[in-house]
């Protein structure tokens, strides 16, 4: 059995190198000398996944209680201000911490590292966290200082080494000895690495990819921002439609052999809490195999929408199910047909996509988002106003024969919306005074670089109201990495909508931009860091202003 340290050694060389061919070529290496069991294993452990897609989510561990369990392994909880100020990141504070005891001989392996992993999300009921302590403290404590410094980074998704799922994925043919073209295309609709190197493993037989009558999510395919819809003009041409941009949250719907099943943008299943909208397709689409796109809506008994927070309430809860539906109902709108009766539809064009799923919603009873093929810019122009008049955030722009890119912000959508936004990822907050004492009250936001990593563009401390600053205390809290000076370091986890006026230079960031005037909108919880908007996004906001100001 393959030790983790080995694992943890090639991380650490991974972090050494900047060269993206030398990253694919250390971590094929480690991929293709390991058993096809450990392989996969460690292909979700490289980007910091400890557990398949759609299961992280039971772990619920906060950095904040890996560093205590740290801290009181090895004495150090007073030196914890100290320790982070030396530490480049948490894993690293974590190593210099548990290098103040006797180390353990390497005994872990890959494998038990994951079973830890899964035996912390198999606990539940009573004194639960206590329990899921207990069994992390048991990791550690064999751990030595390296080896709980890559648990630690696992843990909290963020390994800081460069290997971000592109270069994973020229990795795993490296590994599996198959054409990076057919493992970026098995990638692109195989939302799990581990999975995607599994099947690869298997032999040269269909990739992962065509299967598409298997009840597992596709990641979904992303839009790139356009300002107007005569840039969606420019960019795009004359072919294209326009949909209305729905404030809800996005859902995938899989249905085979009369089972449905429901994934989040996340990919995470919450099929138990939408039930109406399993029965709909029960009672109308129950011979009929399917992947279809879509958005769902909160709403009052009057149908009209409920704030994004209520919709996410249903997405967070499996109990009171029934009551949670007579308050707040959904509505689905549905927008792409992806597969149907056991054919892959991706690389089809849009315009034969929605054709196939209008005749779908028809026999369903599906409610199609609102749309137009516009003749012009101007008349785009006037179902754009149109929809912010009656409460859109905006309208997504579809070239007509674009195919459907899983996992990939193409060209073929363009989003506009009424307001500038961007999402991104608070890092930090600053503890409030006045009013707001006893409140982390000054978020500190950042967005993606190239290789994943993230950068400051700015604070806010405009938009929560009371009740919510306290509810993000306590969820800041919990992310908790370091504090000083009054600015608590959190975990990335926490995506938010955040509006602005403009962007100007700034040499505050290492970025070189801020944004000026901004003011969060809402907390994203159907996003995770690695969605969150990019410093290329910023960039091209900035060269679109007209007027730009100064610093």
């Amino acid at each position: 059995m393959a030790s983790f340290l080995e694992f943890a050694q090639v991380c650490q060389a991974l972090s050494q190198t900047h060269s993206r061919l030398q990253m694919a070529e250390l971590a094929g290496d480690l991929l293709s000398r390991l058993a096809p069991e450990e392989a996969v294993i460690a292909a979700r452990f490289l980007i910091g996944r400890a557990l398949p897609v759609g299961e992280e989510a039971k772990l619920n561990l906060s950095g904040r209680a890996v560093w205590r369990l740290a801290a009181e392994l090895t004495g150090a909880l007073d030196q914890g201000e100290d320790i982070f100020a030396a530490a480049v990141d948490f894993g690293e504070a974590v190593e210099l911490a548990m290098r103040r005891r006797t180390q353990p001989p390497p005994t872990l392996t890959i494998t038990e590292v994951e079973a830890y992993f899964r035996a912390v999300t198999q606990i539940e009921g009573s004194q639960a966290r206590a329990r899921k302590l207990a069994i992390l403290r048991e990791l550690l404590a064999r751990a030595d200082a390296l080896e709980a410094k890559y648990v630690a980074k696992i843990l909290i998704r963020e390994m800081r080494h460069g290997m971000n799922e592109g270069v994973l994925l020229e990795a795993i043919a490296r590994a599996a000895a198959r054409p990076l073209a057919e493992v970026r295309r098995a990638g692109m609709l195989e939302g799990d690495p581990g999975r995607l190197l599994r099947t690869l493993l298997d032999g040269p037989g269909r990739a992962p990819a065509e299967r598409s009558t298997e009840l597992k999510p596709l990641k979904p395919m992303l839009a790139q921002s356009a300002l107007s819809v005569a840039e969606a003009f420019a960019i795009l041409g004359p072919r294209l439609a326009l949909e209305h941009k729905l404030d809800g949250a996005r859902v995938q719907l899989h249905h085979a052999a009369g089972q449905t099943r429901i994934f989040s943008r996340r990919l995470n299943e919450i099929t138990a809490s939408l039930p109406e909208i399993t029965e709909q397709i029960a009672n109308r689409l129950s011979d009929t195999d399917f992947i279809l796109d879509g958005e769902v809506l909160a709403v009052d008994g009057e149908g009209r929408p409920l704030a994004f927070q209520d919709l996410m309430r249903r997405f967070r809860r499996i109990r009171e199910v029934e009551r949670l539906r007579r308050e707040a109902p959904v509505r689905l709108f549905v927008f792409d047909l992806l597969a149907c009766d056991g054919r892959l539809l991706i690389d089809q064009a849009y315009h034969q996509r929605f054709e196939a799923l209008s005749e779908l919603a028809a026999r369903g009873g599906l409610e199609l988002v609102g749309r137009l093929l516009p003749a012009s810019p101007d008349a785009g122009e006037l179902f754009f106003r149109a929809a912010l008049a009656a409460g859109f955030e905006g309208v997504m722009a579809k070239a007509l024969e674009s195919t459907y890119t899983p996992g990939s912000r193409g060209r073929g959508w363009l989003k506009i919306k009424g307001v500038r936004t961007l999402d991104l990822v608070i890092v930090a907050a600053d503890w409030g005074y006045g009013r707001r004492h006893g409140w982390l009250s000054n978020y500190h936001l950042a967005a993606r670089g190239p290789a994943g990593e993230l950068f400051e563009v700015g604070k806010t401390f405009k938009g929560p109201s009371d009740q919510e600053f306290a509810e993000l205390t306590q969820r800041l809290l919990a992310l908790k990495l370091s504090e000083a000076g009054g600015t608590v370091r959190v975990r990335p986890e926490l995506v938010v909508e955040v509006a602005f006026n403009d962007i100007q230079k700034s040499p505050r960031y290492a970025c070189g931009m801020a944004l000026r005037f901004a003011r969060i909108v809402r907390l994203r919880e159907d996003k995770t860091a690695l969605q969150a908007d990019t410093i290329e996004a910023l960039e091209k906001e900035f060269a679109a202003q007209i007027v730009r100001p100064s610093p």
